[in-house]
């Protein structure tokens, strides 16, 4: 369970460079501007981890290798979660699953993790930065403090529902046995509060403290993602050993 959580970080860095081209190639197809994602991009991810992104997406589009490169991508982030189920069926006792159902487990809960990661760093991580930056092609300025505004209001509610309930999700099919809606509750909790006050601190950081024009200022930049990541891995799992102590008499 102390080896979990790294490892569980590092599939889940694994899994952003193929997400960003299945990002590209779905703007590419419905005609959007690549050249505003790779400003994102460079405005709100460290500029190690933005340059490599951007010579993998830039001018792509969809073809086969795209596509053998995103299921590649997926198929090795998926060792994550599978680690998570086979830590699940220690924790609650339970033998595992024959190897090709908890693979195709695996692959779908990989799925959810990263759609989930992606939605933690478009809203609750570098939302702020990412609204500003879109304020900039919203000529009419009623319409952009509309956007503003909503986005304030949205924010968080929005943010709580979004992780609490996938992350019940992820708790719920984790072990290869059947386990109730319920029984996931103070994990889910303790997971949803735990994300958002550890993004809530790296977000004032990004937005206060990030230097990336210097050179120690971008590896400083670049150990604190990994550390947040982490972070969120090592609360995920804290919350998945809480479920089973809150229900021992049904273990």
């Amino acid at each position: 369970m102390r080896i979990l959580p790294g490892q569980l970080a590092f599939f889940l860095l694994l899994s952003i460079i193929p997400l960003f081209a299945v990002i590209t190639v779905i703007a590419s197809q419905f005609s959007l501007s690549i050249e505003s994602l790779i400003q994102i991009i460079n405005k709100n991810l460290p500029s190690e981890i933005a340059d490599f992104i951007i010579q993998i997406i830039d001018g792509k589009s969809l073809s086969m290798n795209i596509i053998i490169f995103c299921l590649s991508g997926f198929i090795l982030a998926s060792n994550g979660p599978h680690s998570m189920i086979i830590g699940s069926n220690l924790l609650y006792q339970v033998d595992n699953q024959k190897l090709f159902l908890r693979r195709l487990k695996a692959v779908f809960m990989t799925i959810i993790l990263v759609l989930l990661f992606l939605f933690v760093l478009i809203v609750p991580a570098f939302g702020d930065k990412i609204i500003s930056f879109i304020m900039h092609f919203v000529p009419n300025y009623q319409i952009s403090n509309m956007i503003q505004v909503g986005y304030n209001i949205l924010k968080y509610p929005t943010s709580l529902l979004i992780i609490y309930y996938c992350v019940k999700v992820l708790y719920t099919i984790a072990p290869d046995k059947k386990i109730k809606w319920k029984e996931t509750t103070i994990g889910a909790i303790t997971t949803t509060i735990g994300w958002i006050l550890s993004t809530e601190i790296y977000s004032f950081y990004v937005n206060y403290f990030a230097r990336y024009n210097l050179l120690y200022g971008s590896v400083a930049n670049l150990l604190i993602l990994f550390l947040w990541i982490y972070l969120l891995s090592y609360i995920f799992v804290l919350g998945m050993a809480l479920n089973v102590n809150s229900y021992p008499e049904k273990n």
